[in-house]
């Protein structure tokens, strides 16, 4: 159904409200929407009467089938028209009704119309009204509850900010905790190192010498080891900071600089005036009986931590006990070699023979050991050589060789052979040590006689350099250890001795090395020996004994004692003279 009004006037465009008013609530259309029709129409009808002119208003209630609709068209005047202005539209959709009832009766609206109609839009406007006041308390509420969750929200960022602040501040913690015990670690292994090598040695100038190795330039810049003795005094007051002389007075560890160090257990004093421009640390190298000396450290940087300084406390005081226990060492080997010396025999001086040993103690340990050699005359004239060896090392074992060379050289007062010596000696030992054992040869030559008659106790073959340069090596079957728990009766051996042969006695220790044995160094020996021109060993016997260690000691160092003694019989005896030997050498003089 299509309806049109001419509006031209206020009357006019209040019976038009009025109609879609009532033609709105007839079609269903809530009274919110109505109220929005109505609002934007009156509005639109309003421009209208400020334009002028007759304006023309279209309703088309008509729409697709099974609906309904209200659709207005404003039309202006022709005027407006022709300047351009377009038609005004709208649609709105109804709920409910039908397109073709309730038509909106035309003529002039009575005042009871008039009054129903404003009425109506009363109740429009009280709907709309509780509409927007059910809205505002929609949105106070919500807008309470967005309020409480922007609340809530900023109370969880700050909780997580928090929360992120700590665990920040435990990552830095577990960093800091990581960087110390790695530091610490460090440290500790540092120490356990360093005193691993500075206790290896037992020699005082080589620990001396792995200090500033060890430090530099890790823990210092400078180290200086200044050891006390008693030439101290007899050299008078050294130039020494006084920090230095301080820990060594007062036994505590000294801080000298410009600047207070601040290290546990360490004093401040000002810089020193003999070094103003860099800190000292002096710690006292403390012994069990008094200080040995002061280190003096200077800082690798500007100054040291904390940690660093106790470790270079506890380094120096582990320093101290291992120059100590050099130096105790070193006095022990000197009272060991002085023993030693004494214990070594001066041979004799015998018509027609020369004569030359050599004593090398082990190069590890105290130079005192169980290795002997022995050369004396029997009563018929003969003479005796005798190389032995005891079991074992150290000051038992020297001991034990004194009782059995005093023991021989008694035995040898009754005459008898070099085995029944042995034999005899043997009974001896085995019942004066049960636990301890000997091994030994024993030789006998007569200046005027030329046989040579040697007996050995389980102990490596003399041999035999020939005037001709050939050696033999004497391997008859010996007899066992020398105080074994078993009963022996050891057998003698003869030998032709020419004019200007050579006969060499030596211990296990100058032919046997743990990696080849023993064989490879009798036959290391006896090259040796074959190597010399028979005017060599007549002229010069001992340098002869010297030549012939240095080709078998050179290429190692030594774990056992070594004892040679070289017997030459001149090429040419005369009866009654006689002749000079060389005696004995100890450590310090041979240089094998």
């Amino acid at each position: 159904m299509t309806r049109t009004w001419r509006i031209t006037s206020v009357t006019d465009a209040a019976r038009v409200r009025i109609a879609l008013a009532r033609l709105a609530g007839e079609r269903g259309l809530p009274a919110v929407e109505r109220a929005r029709l109505a609002t934007t129409v009156s509005e639109r009808l309003r421009q209208c009467l400020t334009k002028g002119g007759t304006w023309l208003l279209t309703l088309d209630t008509a729409g697709p089938a099974g609906s309904a609709r209200l659709h207005l068209v404003l039309t202006p005047p022709q005027e407006a028209r022709d300047g351009g202005e377009p038609p005004w539209e709208v649609t709105v959709a109804c709920p409910g009704g039908d397109a073709t009832a309730g038509a909106v009766p035309a003529g002039t609206a009575e005042p009871s119309a008039l009054a129903e109609a404003l009425l109506g839009a009363d109740e429009d406007t009280a709907v709309v009204l509780d509409r927007l006041s059910e809205r505002e308390e929609l949105v106070a509420f919500h807008r309470e509850e967005l309020e409480q969750t922007n609340r809530g929200v900023l109370a969880l960022h700050a909780e997580l900010d928090a929360a992120g602040r700590a665990q920040r501040e435990a990552f830095a913690a577990e960093r800091a905790a990581r960087t110390e015990a790695e530091n610490a670690r460090h440290r500790l292994t540092f120490l356990a190192d360093a005193s691993a090598a500075l206790n290896a040695s037992l020699n005082q100038e080589e620990i001396l010498r792995r200090l500033p190795e060890l430090l530099v330039p890790a823990y210092a810049s400078e180290v200086d080891v200044w050891l006390f003795d008693d030439e101290d005094d007899l050299r008078g007051p050294s130039s020494r900071p006084a920090a230095a002389v301080r820990a060594l007075r007062t036994g505590r560890p000294q801080y000298a600089a410009d600047h207070p160090g601040g290290l546990p257990g360490v004093d401040d004093h000002p810089a020193s005036a003999l070094s103003p421009g860099r800190a000292l640390l002096c710690v006292p190298l403390l012994t069990r009986r008094a200080p040995l000396g002061v280190l003096t450290l200077s800082p690798p940087g500007a100054c040291w931590d904390a940690d660093d300084a106790v470790m270079l406390i506890e380094l120096a005081r582990r320093a101290g006990i291992a120059l100590d226990n050099a130096r105790r060492f070193e006095h022990n080997r000197d009272i060991a070699e002085t023993l030693q010396r004494a214990l070594l025999t001066e041979l004799p001086v015998t018509p027609g023979l020369t004569l030359a040993a050599r004593y090398l103690p082990a190069t590890h340990g105290l130079n005192i050991g169980g290795d002997w050699y022995d050369a004396f005359r029997q009563p018929d004239g003969s003479l005796i050589t005798v190389i032995g060896d005891v079991t074992g090392h150290g000051l038992h074992a020297a001991v034990m060789m004194s009782q059995l060379r005093t023991a021989l050289r008694a035995y040898a007062v009754d005459g008898g052979s070099p085995g029944r010596l042995l034999t005899r000696l043997h009974g001896f030992l085995h019942h004066l040590q049960p636990d301890l054992y000997a091994t030994a040869v024993i030789t006998r030559v007569h200046p005027d006689e030329p046989t040579l008659t040697w007996a050995a106790a389980g102990h490596p073959p003399p041999v035999l350099r020939l005037p001709d340069g050939r050696v033999r090596v004497l391997d008859a079957k010996p007899g066992a250890m020398l105080g074994i728990p078993l009963r022996q009766d050891i057998a003698d051996h003869t030998e032709r001795l020419e004019p200007g042969s050579t006969l060499a006695l030596y211990t296990d220790g100058l032919v046997e090395r743990r990696a080849r044995g023993i064989d490879p160094g009798i036959a290391r020996l006896a090259a040796a020996l074959g190597a010399f021109d028979p005017g060599e060993l007549e002229a010069d016997l001992e340098g002869a004994a010297d030549r012939t260690l240095h080709p078998l000691l050179s290429d190692s160092e030594r774990d056992d004692d070594v004892c040679l003694l070289l017997c030459h019989l001149h090429e040419r005896s005369i009866p009654g003279a006689l002749r000079p030997v060389g005696g004995h050498r100890g450590a310090e003089q041979g240089h094998a």
